[in-house]
């Protein structure tokens, strides 16, 4: 398989000419401890085919049964989505041989899903767009390959092949939108919204820990193009496994480009699956996609129908959380942040890190200034999340204490931050560790502006003539002498004073 760029059109002349509709389906593993028709354990990493039994390698006379906690996951997660919960609704076999699934079929819901027809807003831009889901289904989820010798894993150039099945049967939730008719310029930022969005809610719901490094949530990510908003949809792609938010933007924006150099040379887009490459930031061919006739459902004879009754459904809305809308709204508030700022805070997903800071003790503006500042910077350039830093919150708050109690200045505190990342200790044993305390005993710090003047004694002169910029000399050479742990005003307080005296 060729990982060479196809041609590509810019993406603001392709917007521009070309209606943009997206369909977004996103997998969710959920946390129960148990499979979804056996009683294997989920655990993530342990040794290969350690959790497998016959039911989920589909050993002959092996009757499955549904997870209870599982279906109560999927409930919750429509009522959270103003989804509709079904009355009725049962599993079907869904026909397909890959050599991850031992059976050949994967169990899922077909036409008659759990929960169905609800919406989820997501923030853009500062505005609100609304996305339509179509549908919430269970199944269960596949083996993985693993390709050796293959290019970045995969089958081609492979010498041989194994399988975990492990993951196999794992519960999975699949969600499922509407055609999304998201104006061309936004529909990248769209796309990574609404996931980032629906991670937030499956994470506030605690039903998975929506790790996508870890394959625990991802996304397939449908794109069409038609010439305008009133022609039929066209032929629309899916790119399989996208499994980051960033990659989910990226990913949008080429298959635009890609699929509007195709229209234009008078091709024709094939329905396909693709494949997402990270490294190069282009999607390449996978397989004809099959059509839902061509998996061929029908019932499991195995498995009953699920049916909730009322009272469950309203003992599970009853546990819904505060969910990430309104928690966003009812922190900004009590934050007192702007709309400007708070869309910054979501977009960089410290939204956690932050309030957390805040709990131990430090005010949101200063929570605000090291997540959005300092250390937002490090985790672009580690190309990291901002939890994944090797910080924690109450350090934050441990470093801004020493700044408010004259211990550090900024640049002092930087250092320390430096240093708590690098694994040295708490920021008030690297402050005694490396000796960076600021210097405030004023005799000390007269000493060095009784120096610095001896060195420029114009200065003086200069400030009695009422050029007191003059002193920013002598505080420039205090602080140098100081490395940097003199408190500056104090220090041009000083040298005034001197001044003064004569």
């Amino acid at each position: 398989m060729s990982t060479a760029t196809e041609a590509l059109v810019d993406f603001e002349d392709a917007i521009a000419r070309y209606d943009i509709v997206m369909g977004i389906e996103v997998h969710v593993e959920l946390n129960t401890k148990t499979k979804m028709f056996c009683a294997c354990a989920t655990t993530f990493g342990n040794t290969p085919n350690s959790q497998v039994c016959p039911i989920c390698l589909a050993l002959p006379g092996s009757i499955p049964s549904v997870n209870e906690k599982a279906v109560e996951a999927a409930i919750r997660l429509g009522l959270a989505l103003e989804c509709q919960v079904a009355k009725f609704s049962r599993f079907a076999r869904k026909n397909y041989f890959y050599p991850d699934v031992p059976k050949n079929y994967q169990t899922s819901q077909s036409d008659e899903p759990i929960v169905f027809d609800g919406k989820l807003e997501v923030p853009v831009d500062g505005e609100f767009f609304e996305v339509p889901i179509e549908r919430a289904h269970m199944e269960e989820d596949t083996g993985k390959s693993l390709h050796v010798g293959g290019q970045a894993g995969r089958i081609h150039g492979a010498q041989y092949s194994l399988v975990d099945y492990n993951r196999g049967g794992i519960p999975l939730l699949e969600i499922v939108t509407h055609p999304i008719y998201a104006p061309g310029a936004k529909a990248p930022a769209i796309a990574r919204a609404y996931v980032a969005t629906l991670r937030d809610v499956i994470k506030a719901l605690g039903i998975s820990d929506v790790r996508m490094e870890q394959g625990s949530m991802r996304a397939d990510i449908n794109v069409s193009l038609r010439p305008s908003a009133d022609a039929p949809l066209g032929t629309r792609t899916e790119t399989k496994n996208v499994n980051s938010l960033r990659s989910i933007e990226r990913a949008v924006r080429y298959e635009i480009s890609r699929q509007a150099a195709v229209l234009d040379s008078g091709g024709e887009i094939r329905q396909e699956t693709r494949h997402w490459h990270e490294d190069t930031g282009i999607t390449t061919a996978g397989r004809l996609k099959e059509s839902a006739e061509e998996y061929r459902y029908f019932p499991d004879p195995d498995l009953v129908p699920v049916t909730p009754s009322e009272e469950w459904i309203e003992e599970l809305r009853a546990t819904l959380p505060e969910l990430p809308a309104l928690r966003r709204a009812r922190l900004q508030k009590e934050w007192g942040f702007s709309d400007l700022e708070m869309r910054d805070v979501i977009n960089a997903d410290a939204i956690d890190v932050i309030e957390a800071t805040v709990a131990v003790g430090t005010t949101p503006a200063a929570a605000r200034k090291w997540w959005m500042g300092e250390l937002s910077r490090i985790a672009g350039d580690e190309d990291k999340a901002l939890a994944d830093l090797d910080v924690t919150p109450e350090q934050i708050a441990e470093l801004q204490k020493l700044i408010e109690d004259g211990k550090l200045n900024d640049k002092l505190a930087r250092q320390v931050l430096s240093g708590v990342l690098a694994g040295e200790g708490s920021p008030t044993e690297i402050v005694a560790a490396r000796g960076l305390e600021i210097v405030s005993d004023d005799s000390a710090l007269l000493a060095a502006v009784d120096a610095a003047l001896a060195e420029q004694p114009d200065v003086v002169g200069k400030i009695r003539e009422g050029k007191v910029q003059a002193a920013g000399a002598i505080v420039g050479a205090v602080m140098k002498a100081t490395r940097g742990q003199a408190d500056a005003a104090r220090v041009r307080e000083l040298v005034l004073q001197r001044a003064e005296e004569g």
